[in-house]
């Protein structure tokens, strides 16, 4: 068990990373955090100790080994090498294996399918003739996807018919890839759900996900789904985290089917942007979540005690990279909250904060949080 006083790594400077250490703090721990990114990430402007170097830097990895009791991430695409010489001085959660799962679609996929987890169809390609196999077994549209390193729609070519496989594989970049079927879905839903180090799982209901541009815009929790529905979703995450022999808090996403069936789409190792309501709507929030279950300790209520909706803001809203908006129509709603990342340049699709309105009903929370948003999207 960790105990307040010790100290926990955290493996990456983002906004996951800031939030949870400001959990990490709020409950007595030190934190070191270790990022390829420049000084004072937006984690690292809240831990005790912030390194910053590439992950091959053998110094650096043996400073925050050194430095560290337990260690955790933010994101999974952390170098394996790096992750082993972690692994083999102290605990690291999750598993490394469940990590090295998670980070790589091909491996991802082929895992949810040996485990029966219900992922859409797919086909592996690695050549224009296996991706022209691919596009005449799953058919048009589909879905060509990297192997590893996708997020936010980035890797990823929409396939159509009359496509030339030749043409897509020249512009796709990458050596292997991943052919999804299309799925014709009624919503995206994800699970945010922790497993602590005894098997225990506590799941908050499922959050209702709407995208723009590949990105999330939008959750709304509850999602508007039927309970056993939002049940059987919740069922179906925690196969995914005992598979996994999971530790931590994990984002499983997920599409309904317009006949009522659950796929699974991804799987995120870590917490998750469509579990941010959780600070404001829930008993625990998922990054309390982590600590806990990194930590060792039992894990919290995952109830949500009031309907709420999140929305990100991208950095489009802002007037130019180092000037902030107006927040009045957040600021001045009575339940509304804003949380910002600390980010130092405001970029286009990048993640700079979100905000999130509480209400009576998820109808009141969305509507009240449309009209926020469109205070700062683009006039015309």
């Amino acid at each position: 068990m960790l105990n307040p006083g010790q100290t926990l790594g955290v493996i990456g400077g983002g906004q996951l990373g800031r939030m949870l250490t400001r959990e990490a703090k709020r409950c007595g721990y030190r934190v070191v955090v270790f990022t390829d990114e420049p000084p004072q990430s937006p984690a690292g402007q809240l831990a005790d100790v912030e390194i910053n170097a590439p992950y091959f830097d053998p110094e650096a990895t043996a400073r925050f080994i050194e430095e560290v009791d337990v260690v955790t991430m933010e994101f999974e695409n952390i170098p394996g090498a790096f992750l082993q010489a972690v692994e083999q001085r102290r605990p690291i959660f999750p598993p490394r294996l469940a990590l090295e799962t998670t980070q790589h679609r091909e491996r991802e996929k082929n895992f949810l399918r040996q485990h029966g987890l219900a992922p859409a169809e797919f086909r592996v390609v690695d050549s224009p003739a296996s991706l022209a196999q691919a596009m005449l077994e799953l058919g048009t549209p589909s879905v060509l996807k990297t192997a590893a390193f996708g997020y936010d729609g980035k890797g990823q070519i929409k396939l159509a018919a009359g496509d030339d496989p030749d043409h897509v594989w020249s512009i796709f970049g990458a050596a292997r890839g991943v052919v999804e079927k299309w799925v014709d879905f009624a919503m995206e839903i994800s699970v945010i759900g922790a497993r602590d180090q005894q098997g225990n799982f506590a799941a908050y209901p499922p959050g209702e996900n709407i995208h723009r541009n590949h990105i999330l815009d939008f959750t709304i929790a509850p999602a508007r789904i039927t309970p056993a529905l939002a049940q059987a979703a919740v069922a179906l995450a925690k196969r995914v985290a005992d598979a996994l022999n999971y530790v931590g808090t994990l984002g499983v996403e997920l599409f309904v089917t317009k006949d009522g069936r659950l796929l699974v789409n991804e799987i995120a190792p870590r917490p998750h942007n469509s579990g941010h309501h959780t600070i404001d709507a829930c008993d625990c929030n998922q990054f309390e979540q982590q600590l806990r279950a990194v930590a060792g300790l039992e894990l919290g209520s995952a109830h949500q005690h009031t309907p709420v909706v999140m929305v990100n803001l991208l950095g489009e809203v802002w007037p130019d990279e180092t000037t902030a908006p107006d927040w009045s129509p957040i600021l001045q709603h009575p339940r509304a909250k804003l949380h910002l990342y600390g980010k130092r340049r405001a970029l286009p699709k990048r993640k700079m904060g979100h905000f999130t309105v509480l209400g009576d009903t998820v109808e009141q929370a969305l509507e009240d949080a449309r009209k926020i948003q469109a205070a700062f999207l683009p006039k015309g």
